[in-house]
């Protein structure tokens, strides 16, 4: 397994708008079709990515517990295909649907989103307030492939209260550690 961390893109920065297809649906969406009222989540994941799966589950239940508080979720993936065929969007679809993810996973095929939002890993978080500032990026939580620590969410939860209860959302912001993205050649 790699060890690519975030690269923590400056916080303050307006969200760069998109227009993405959704393997779960086919649909076409762009940012503002998905923003949320209170704040939006974009994660960059793949598929095949140990870390991911790591989290998967608690990723879920992150979004169950905050998109009825106003929240979006946004799950992106921009890995070469032709390199990692284990993330293509037929099998983004099944992983979409093995792990109930209750939010669109969207296909980057140029990688210009990715590239946009300067992603480095998988997964990557970045929460976005209202008018789609950046105030957190990073880490879901400590928890690692084979470190022990229990998969909680709580970087991103604390993020999320924070933005709910009207506080500034904690510093230091921990990147977050994962597979890097498959960039094209």
């Amino acid at each position: 397994m790699s060890l690519t961390p975030s690269n923590m893109l400056a916080l303050g920065t307006k969200a760069p708008d998109f227009v993405l297809p959704d393997a779960i649906t086919s649909n076409r969406y762009s940012l503002s079709d998905l923003k949320g009222e209170k704040g939006t989540v974009i994660m960059f994941l793949s598929n095949h990515c140990p870390f991911v799966k790591h989290v998967n589950d608690e990723i879920v239940r992150v979004a169950n517990d905050y998109r009825v508080t106003g929240f979006s979720f946004i799950a992106i993936m921009s890995n070469d295909i032709e390199a990692y065929p284990d993330d293509h969007p037929d099998l983004m679809w099944k992983a979409a649907r093995k792990y109930h993810y209750p939010f669109p996973y969207l296909y980057d095929q140029t990688q210009e989103v990715a590239k946009d939002y300067d992603a480095a890993c998988t997964p990557d978080f970045y929460l976005f307030d209202s008018e789609l500032k950046l105030i957190y990026r990073g880490q879901l939580d400590n928890s690692r492939p084979g470190n022990g620590i229990p998969v909680n969410g709580r970087d991103l939860r604390e993020a999320l209260d924070s933005v709910l209860n009207n506080r500034n959302v904690p510093e230091p912001q921990k990147p977050s550690v994962g597979c890097n993205i498959k960039w094209k050649k």
